[in-house]
């Protein structure tokens, strides 16, 4: 019975763990569903917790990851029951690694609170690295809009898990010292501890690492063409597609500095349409303004297939295909942009043959995107949920980051809502405003504490214009990254075994 009651609340608090994130934004929730987790890896038998863990993350990943069925269902053309199973399989595969978090504790007896901290890092730093990595829902991002968003500047949305962690550990183990133990005194210090620390990072949110330069601001339009997945690629609604962005951009030519249209705006590849992006030069010299127009580009001498960011209209950079004024994506979609072992893969079903499913990388690192002389540090899409990625791109003449994406793929789901608060999450780690411009939303400008300044409505064909400055210092997490966050973990890590190896040397004398 005792099992059956662990296993409940596994699966419950994995749940509510998803509505702390976008679009719910019940920041408090990842606590409730941290708590139930520790309750569940501290079970007494091995088999119970891991189990219980596999259900929480279950529960976590399925619900939180849902949205992947509209993709693999309504475009790649698999049943609604293989598009959930596939959900599901994926699910079971992030669910590896809080099982690993929950072994370890198992294994190694842990208390300490800082000691599951540093722990779920690990784990987690694994689940972003190995396969090229998938970092959706990070405690961290959860944080965002509350009073700890502070740590993000200093220790990244890494250093925000592990406080998220941390803080739910020293209430699990407050309470767990008064209803087991019934000590007062270590429920008190738990508390107090809390109150210090948490308080210390409340302070943290009042820090001022970098401050905007007015006079450097430029008025930036986003063009929402909002077109729907299941024409972008239909040949028969190309010109449709070039007139809707044709006429966003007329009504934007001369009264902004800037255009940007979203990822792979014009669904052919940009070579077969170079005349039409040459007019766009013409009339953007004519009226000076710029574009950046997210395309399909094949490099001529290489012959890759690239997933582009180019400028149009800049006079240091005269458009044309070998142009150096040209970002190409570097971290690419598995099964979406990509399809590893595609030998094998393709013929099996039409979920592995998704339009535009077989792009190469672009370089890791590339240099900035220049318009209007200010310095955009791009990312595509998928890119935005790698904070390091990002931070590795940031130069020192960074005036802005930039952001394309093309979230018709997940239809009226939470992805996308999740997706940007993940863009949200880059610009309060790095100081820097973020510009995103997407196809059906959700178009944003975001300021340097990550906190939206202009949005446009989701679903609708429009433009938004917006009146926005760089800045100028560093964060520390800009400049070290996640360093100190890994380096702290490890040196707790190390002292706990350090502390385990003397208590067993003094027992045994």
């Amino acid at each position: 019975m005792k099992h059956l009651l662990t296993y409940f609340i596994a699966i419950v608090s994995g749940i509510i763990g998803v509505f702390a994130f976008s679009p719910f934004d019940y920041w408090a929730m990842a606590y409730l569903s941290l708590l139930g987790l520790l309750y569940v890896a501290k079970s007494a038998k091995k088999s119970t917790a891991l189990l219980g863990t596999f259900l929480w993350a279950m529960g976590f990943f399925c619900f939180g990851v849902s949205w992947l069925n509209v993709s693999i269902h309504q475009f790649g053309g698999a049943s609604l029951g293989v598009s959930y199973f596939l959900v599901a399989l994926l699910s079971a595969y992030l669910a590896l690694y809080p099982m690993l978090f929950t072994y370890l504790v198992q294994r190694f007896q842990v208390q300490s609170a800082v000691i599951f901290a540093a722990i779920w890092t690990f784990t987690e730093f694994l689940r972003g690295w190995v396969l090229t990595g998938f970092p959706w829902l990070q405690f961290g991002y959860t944080q965002i809009d509350s009073p700890f968003a502070g740590i993000a500047p200093i220790f990244g949305v890494d250093g925000l898990t592990f406080f998220t962690v941390w803080g739910s550990a020293v209430i699990f183990n407050g309470v767990l010292a008064l209803v087991k133990e019934k000590n007062l005194k270590l429920l008190l210090a738990n508390g107090l501890l809390l109150a210090t620390v948490g308080g210390l990072a409340a302070c943290a949110q009042k820090i001022t690492f970098v401050k905007p330069v007015e006079d450097k601001a430029i008025t930036i339009t986003l063009a929402q063409g909002n077109i729907e997945q299941n024409l972008k690629w239909d040949p028969e609604y190309f010109y449709s597609t070039l007139e809707i962005y044709q006429k966003l951009i007329a009504e934007n030519l001369g009264k902004s500095d800037l255009i940007i249209l979203p990822e792979s705006a014009l669904p052919t590849l940009e070579n077969h349409i170079v005349p039409f992006f040459e007019s766009l030069e013409r009339a953007a010299k004519e009226q000076n303004t710029e574009m950046m127009i997210g395309t399909v580009y094949q490099h001529e001498q290489s012959g890759k297939l690239l997933n582009s960011i180019v400028t149009v209209g800049n006079p240091d950079f005269p458009y044309h295909l070998s142009t150096n004024n040209r970002y190409s994506k570097h971290h690419l979609v598995p099964f979406g942009e990509y399809v590893p072992l595609e030998k094998w893969l393709r013929p099996l079903n039409s979920v592995f043959n998704l339009p535009m499913s077989a792009f190469q990388r672009g370089e890791a690192i590339q240099p900035s995107l220049m318009a209007k002389q200010r310095a955009f540090s791009p990312a595509i899409c998928y890119e935005i949920i790698f904070g390091e990625q990002v931070r590795e791109n940031l130069k020192k003449e960074t005036d802005y980051l930039l952001t394309i994406s093309n979230d018709a793929w997940f239809g009226d789901s939470i992805g996308p809502w999740q997706h940007l608060q993940m863009a949200r999450m880059r610009a309060l780690e790095l100081g820097k405003p973020l510009i995103r411009a997407t196809n059906t939303g959700i178009s944003v400008f975001i300021g340097e504490r990550g906190e939206i300044l202009a949005q446009a409505p989701q679903f609708v064909e429009t433009t938004l214009s917006y009146n926005i400055a760089p800045t100028e210092g560093k964060t520390p997490y800009s400049v070290l990254g996640n360093m100190p966050l890994y380096g702290l973990s490890l040196l707790f890590l190390m002292l706990r075994g350090l502390m385990t190896y003397v208590h067993r040397r003094m027992n045994l004398s």
